[in-house]
């Protein structure tokens, strides 16, 4: 098994994928090393204890697609993953895991027959070319059967059909490894009745930081909260967090899947359009535990934010409410 991993949500996806049986039986992971959110996951994953068969190094990102059966990635998009694919043989089967919203996007340009470039990030004429090759490559395995996309995201009927008849395998989970995990620890266990789930916009420049301050104290004057900063976090607004009355907040850390799978009952998640969103309805679905997704007032959003990213990162809240509706569930058929 070839491997690359390049967050803490795709190291998450892709240990589940290998409990699954989606991705052979003995599979060594490796995460990027210059990811510092990933470095921490992994040493979360080592006190979970991993699945027999599995382990993880860290190192710099590299990928071969041919010198093994199996290949796995988390980021479809990425350069290292479009070179291997461009230039190397072709794997008997290609494993992709989640890599939160852009899994979406993959999906939609893989059955437009677009290229795979990055929705937000500009492209540049090289760039283009070799996503459009990429693209073209993935596609030709999906039509030959070599391509499974394992994912939590509830893709929709017609998505998914879109996918399948292009050949796509697709198999969803609710992270049912994790959740067969030990709670927490007396001395980890979170009492707050809301918990709030930190946003990257802020840090990214796309929200302005006082009115997401000022979202934050109004939830924490309905009672104590927990805040866990988002692992891209502002400092400064973090700091001001820290003198709010009722508010308890964490340090980044452990994604926030791990760190949160023994809320119970009488307990809530807030957050704002994620991934984690949805990841934590699917997650906590069997211990009652409800996520509000919040969508962003427009008076929010700073002029960064252009309205195609905008309405790309509202997709979460659908997304949510969707996996909240179906109480979490997924297609179990890998485990049939």
């Amino acid at each position: 098994m070839s491997s690359l991993v390049e967050s803490p949500l795709q190291l998450l996806c892709a240990v589940e994928a290998h409990a699954a049986g989606i991705a052979g039986r003995q599979i060594r992971l490796l995460a990027r090393q210059d990811v510092p959110a990933l470095a921490r996951s992994v040493e979360a994953l080592g006190r979970l204890g991993a699945p027999a068969g599995l382990s993880v190094a860290v190192g710099p990102p590299r990928l071969t697609t041919g010198s093994a059966r199996h290949v796995l990635v988390g980021d479809a998009f990425s350069g290292v993953f479009q070179a291997a694919a461009v230039r190397g043989p072709s794997p008997e089967h290609l494993v992709v895991v989640d890599d939160g919203l852009a899994t979406l996007d993959l999906a939609d340009r893989l059955i437009a027959g677009e290229p795979l470039v990055r929705l937000v990030a500009p492209t540049r004429p090289l760039r283009h070319a070799l996503g459009s090759l990429a693209s073209r490559r993935v596609r030709r395995w999906a039509g030959e059967g070599r391509v499974t996309l394992f994912t939590m995201l509830p893709l929709g009927s017609d998505r998914r059909a879109a996918l399948e008849r292009l050949g796509v395998h697709v198999v969803e989970h609710s992270f049912e490894w994790l959740a067969s995990r030990d709670v927490p620890h007396d001395d980890e266990r979170i009492d707050e009745p809301t918990v709030v789930v930190g946003s990257g916009l802020v840090a990214d420049r796309l929200v302005h930081a006082d009115q997401y301050a000022a979202w934050l104290r109004g939830l924490a004057a309905d009672g104590p909260v927990r805040y866990i900063p988002h692992r891209r976090h502002d400092p400064l607004v973090t700091a001001v967090f820290e003198d709010l009355p009722g508010v308890q907040v964490d340090s980044p850390g452990a994604p926030v899947e791990v760190r949160l799978r023994g809320l119970r009952h009488g307990q809530r998640v807030v957050s704002l359009p994620s991934t984690s969103a949805v990841t934590l309805t699917r997650l906590l679905a069997h211990r009652d535990v409800p996520v509000v997704a919040q969508d962003v007032p427009p008076s929010w959003w700073t002029p960064r934010a252009a309205p195609a990213l905008r309405e790309h990162l509202g997709l979460a809240v659908g997304l949510a409410r969707t996996a909240a509706a179906t109480r979490g569930g997924a297609d179990r058929s890998w485990a049939a």
